[in-house]
């Protein structure tokens, strides 16, 4: 059995006024895994991902990260190993160009010359925008500036890959062109959606949360099949769509 790329164990969490967001969490995620993560809003699934790269530290239980369990000593460490990229790519693109907000992670870890521009030229073709290196990221369209703040995560080299509802926003041309893009990744993967079709199309395996709790952990198209679950934690696949067994 593999080191969990992902290792959470009894993970408790309140917040100041006093709300229960996570209640004695469990989670593990291998090596190579495409894992997405379900669930109504306000169920925890963001105060879960900012655990898992140490924007909130644990109150209860432990998280570890291929090994290396979370503390504020090793957070920096943690945070290399996990790259969460969210909703809005705004958020995350500040670099006058393409290629300076790709670079801007490695360098910050001490790469430069050939080491630093081959890491970058790699990550651009694989995201596939080295055509928009030397552009503004805000010039880009909404789908361009997600696949750069993917690129941007992707060149730290980060041992999982958190996608926060990365199609969200996106046209139908552009979320299958993002789908086609991550499928080939060699990259260990945790998708937090609300897009049931795409969790299905992307991960074989699904967690469900709802009030702080996992309550459910099963193969994708198991829990897309099951109504009464689905119904019972506020989640709807399109309408006219079923999943079919074998699916």
């Amino acid at each position: 059995m593999s080191v969990p790329t992902i290792a959470v164990e009894g993970l408790g969490f309140s917040y100041p006024d006093g709300t229960v967001a996570l209640h004695s969490i469990d989670l593990h995620i291998h090596p190579g895994e495409r894992v997405a993560l379900l669930g109504p809003n306000g169920a925890g699934k963001t105060t879960l991902i900012l655990h898992l790269n140490g924007i909130h530290m644990p109150q209860h239980g432990s998280v570890a990260v291929s090994g290396l369990e979370l503390s504020r000593d090793n957070v920096m460490e943690i945070r290399r190993r996990v790259g969460i990229v969210f909703q809005d790519p705004d958020d995350q693109l500040f670099m006058p160009t393409v290629r300076a907000d790709v670079e801007f992670g490695p360098r910050n870890l001490g790469l430069e010359g050939d080491e630093l521009d081959e890491r970058v030229d790699a990550t651009l073709e694989t995201m596939e925008v080295a055509d928009l290196a030397e552009r503004p990221p805000n010039h880009l369209s909404f789908g361009q500036k997600r696949r750069v703040a993917i690129a941007g995560v992707l060149a730290m080299e980060p041992a999982i890959l958190v996608l926060d509802e990365p199609t969200s926003n996106l046209d139908p041309a552009s979320r299958r062109e993002l789908a086609t893009t991550l499928r080939a990744l060699d990259t260990t993967l945790l998708v937090v959606t609300h897009d049931l079709p795409f969790a299905l199309e992307m991960c074989p395996r699904t967690l469900v949360m709802d009030e702080g709790r996992i309550v459910a952990n099963a193969e994708t198209a198991e829990i897309l099949r099951n109504d009464e679950l689905l119904k019972q934690h506020r989640l709807e696949l399109p309408y006219g769509l079923s999943i079919a067994v074998g699916d």
